[in-house]
């Protein structure tokens, strides 16, 4: 039997209808080219839910402990500790007063006795807590803490300055003021380097370890990397060769992460949904939301990005967009994550999670890329001159496609991320407090019947079921 505080859903009728009919009004508002999906959704494998209340306010995170254990926090102060199995609370961990701004699993300290699975919280009221995840118990608390969180070997916080911590956290050292915008993002990056993205700006930083003749740490500053033209939404690390980040105004450039030069750049993202007109003219988009980059993903091939309501698909190696869904939701997509055999799943401010099939296309009418995204050194500019149409159609032809193969409805407001289980499912948050864990109806239905069959052995009555 599931717990009290759990409420397990059969696609509840009011919620789900509520959400179509959301998603069907501003599909007609907005008049976008949505690709849609049929109830069946024979290639979807998420086909129950499990619905967990434990939040009074936005939940913002996820982050996963172990095989079957992950974290929830957001602006109401709270962690909460589930089983991605059962869906049953663990933990509530009390401490913050203020929203959750970053949290992350954490070593365990060289002064504990008990190697425990730890977690570490900031938060708006520039605390930072070590928590005992099997326990609840408060390992360490330290104030005047600012929130961007990144683990090394020692750890990293970033808000106006930039600050090193070790284990215990004792601050090592620290930069002197760098903005008033703070430090939005950083990545680890060889030579014991760091990324800081400020504002406009990607800062490189050195950590100076201690030697024979100094016991002190340090941090210098390196070199700034002036290359973006508005503000820096997401960094990061994509393989040992390369980092890439993106702004709002729909920037992407991916860097050498040796020696921190452009190795492929785009400057203008220019509207996907404008079609070329008889002098072959596109329009620039006018609202920055449309094109700005909020989350990569990546693997050995591809870099994904999320930008605007839009998913792309851009090749490493062949240097160029080989798949695109120019409307991907109807709000802007705030995550994605790459899932096995060549899927992706993305969520959005709309409320919706969906999941998509990377594909190759047959022999088919070549679909246009976008010609002002993710080209190479400024190939693909927009060109005014007229035509050869079926020409360039062929050259700037996407060789993949992205299809749609599920449709998630169960958040009635924007989602914010999740996370992937891959024996026990998806798992996503919301601003509408709530947390829904997405089940394989057909995996658990088996696992239902085998329960079934190995307690009607226990109690002798197989041969009766029989």
């Amino acid at each position: 039997m599931l717990p009290m505080h759990l409420s397990e859903i059969n696609l509840k009728t009011d919620r789900t209808n509520s959400a179509t009919k959301r998603r069907e009004e501003a599909t007609l508002k907005k008049k976008s080219p949505l690709q849609t999906i049929g109830e069946e959704q024979t290639q979807n494998p998420y086909t129950e839910l499990l619905v967990l209340k434990a939040h009074h306010d936005i939940v913002r995170f996820l982050v996963q402990l172990d095989e079957y254990r992950f974290a929830s926090a957001g602006d109401d102060g709270i962690v909460v500790v589930w089983n991605a199995q059962t869906g049953e609370k663990l933990l509530e961990l009390n401490g913050h007063t203020q929203k959750i701004t970053a949290i992350i699993t954490f070593p365990s300290l060289e002064v504990c006795e008990e190697k425990n699975q730890l977690i570490l919280t900031a938060s708006a009221d520039r605390t930072v807590i070590v928590w005992d995840c099997d326990t609840g118990r408060q390992v360490q608390k330290v104030s005047c803490f600012q929130s961007t969180v990144k683990r090394l070997d020692i750890w990293l916080s970033g808000g106006n300055d930039l600050c090193v911590w070790n284990r215990k956290l004792d601050l090592l050292c620290k930069t002197s003021h760098l903005s008033d915008t703070g430090i939005s993002a950083l990545i680890e990056i060889p030579k014991n380097c760091v990324v800081a993205a400020v504002g406009k700006e990607l800062i490189i930083f050195r950590l100076v370890t201690p030697t024979g003749e100094s016991l002190e740490w340090d941090i210098l500053e390196i070199k700034r990397l002036l290359d973006h033209q508005d503000n820096i939404l997401s960094l990061v690390n994509i393989n040992d060769l390369s980092f890439v980040t993106g702004s709002h105004v729909g920037e992407m450039i991916i860097w050498n992460i040796l020696d921190w030069t452009v190795q492929a750049r785009e400057c203008n993202f220019w509207d996907p949904s404008a079609q070329l007109d008889t002098q072959q003219e596109i329009k620039l988009c006018q609202k920055p939301n449309d094109i700005s980059i909020h989350h990569f993903t990546w693997d050995e091939e591809n870099v994904f990005a999320a930008v605007g309501r839009g998913l792309y698909v851009y090749n490493l190696q062949m240097k160029r967009v080989i798949a695109c869904q120019k409307t991907a939701h109807d709000s802007s997509v705030l995550h994605i994550a790459k899932l096995p055999n060549r899927q992706l799943i993305s969520c959005s401010e709309d409320g919706s999670v969906r999941i998509w099939e990377l594909r190759e296309k047959q022999q088919l009418a070549a679909e246009p890329v976008p010609t002002g995204f993710f080209n190479m050194w400024g190939f693909g500019r927009v060109n005014k001159q007229a035509s050869q149409p079926v020409k360039k159609q062929q050259e700037n032809a996407t060789p993949c496609s992205l299809e749609l193969i599920g449709d998630l409805i169960g958040h009635s407001s924007s989602v914010e991320m999740f996370l992937y289980f891959e024996d026990h499912g998806l798992v996503t948050c919301s601003a509408d407090h709530l947390i829904i864990l997405w089940k394989n109806g057909e995996r658990e239905s088996g696992l239902r019947s085998l329960k079934l069959f190995q307690k009607l052995e226990e109690n002798g009555d197989l041969h009766l079921a029989v």
